[in-house]
C-alpha cells in the first residue's frame, strides 16, 4: 500500500493516505476503501506516524486522505498533521469530510490553524440516483447546499445505471459552483457495482478537455494520486 507521494502536475503538493477509525457511516454502495479502516488505535498512530515523517513541506500544501473523513483520524495522528503543519511551512490543507460532518469543519479549520479546502464526495447531484442506488446518506438537494461548507467536490462516472445526461449535469455544476473539483472514473471493485465501460468511453472523449483545466483532476485509475493499492 502507497501512502505517500507527490503530485507535481495539477496543483502541487504532498499526499497522505492515512489509517483511521470505521467510515461514520460506512454504507456507500460502491465503497470498499473502508477494508482499510482499523480499530487499534496504537497500531493507526504508528502506521500514520512513519507516513507522515515523509513529508518535507516542499510545496506548501498538504492533502490528508483516509478510507472516511478526516474526522475519524484519531486524535493523536490530528497532533502529529498540526506539528507538521507549523515545523514544514504547510500553508494550505486539504480535507475529506462526509456530509454527516458539515457541521463541524470550523472546528478543524480552528485546531489545524491555516486555511483548509474540504473535498466532499458527493457522487452525483442526481439525488435519486446518489441516494437510492449509491446509498451515500448525503441528502441536500441543491448544489448550493455544498458549497455553503465544501470547496471541492468528488464526482463519480462510469457506473452501470448512470447517464450521459446525468454526467453532463454533474460536470457542469461543478464547473459551475465549486472552486475545484475531481472525477473518478468507477473502477470495478469488490462491490456489487459495476462500470460501464461504453459510458466511460464516452466521458474520456467528451470531457478530455478537463485535463487541461487547472480546477478539475481526473483520476481515471483510482491509485492515479499515488497513493492507494
Amino acid at each position: 500500500m502507497e501512502r505517500y507521494s507527490k503530485i507535481t502536475n495539477k496543483n502541487q503538493r504532498e499526499i497522505v493516505l492515512l489509517k483511521a477509525f470505521p467510515c461514520k457511516w460506512g454504507k456507500c454502495a460502491f465503497c470498499d476503501y473502508i477494508d482499510d479502516n482499523a480499530r487499534d488505535e496504537e497500531e493507526i498512530n504508528a502506521i500514520n506516524e512513519e507516513v507522515l515523517s515523509n513529508i518535507t513541506g516542499e510545496f506548501g500544501v498538504l492533502e490528508v486522505i483516509n478510507s472516511g473523513s478526516c474526522f475519524e483520524i484519531p486524535d493523536k495522528t490530528l497532533e502529529m498533521i498540526r506539528t507538521i503543519i507549523q515545523e514544514k511551512n504547510i500553508k494550505h490543507l486539504f480535507f475529506e469530510a462526509h456530509w454527516i460532518y458539515r457541521n463541524r469543519l470550523e472546528i478543524m479549520k480552528a485546531y489545524m490553524g491555516i486555511p483548509i479546502s474540504f473535498k466532499i464526495g458527493v457522487e452525483s447531484f442526481d439525488y435519486d440516483f446518489r441516494e437510492n442506488y449509491l446509498n451515500k446518506n448525503a441528502k441536500f438537494k441543491e448544489p448550493k447546499e455544498v458549497s455553503r461548507y465544501f470547496a471541492s467536490v468528488c464526482l463519480m462516472v462510469g457506473i452501470k445505471g448512470q447517464t450521459r445526461e446525468m454526467i453532463d449535469k454533474d460536470i457542469e455544476t461543478m464547473l459551475t459552483h465549486f472552486e475545484r473539483g475531481t472525477v473518478n472514473v468507477f473502477v470495478n471493485n469488490t462491490t456489487q457495482i459495476r462500470r460501464d465501460d461504453e459510458l466511460v468511453e464516452w466521458f474520456c472523449e467528451k470531457y478530455a478537455f478537463l485535463d487541461e483545466n487547472p480546477k478539475v483532476e481526473v483520476l481515471y485509475n483510482n491509485v492515479d494520486f499515488g497513493v492507494g493499492d
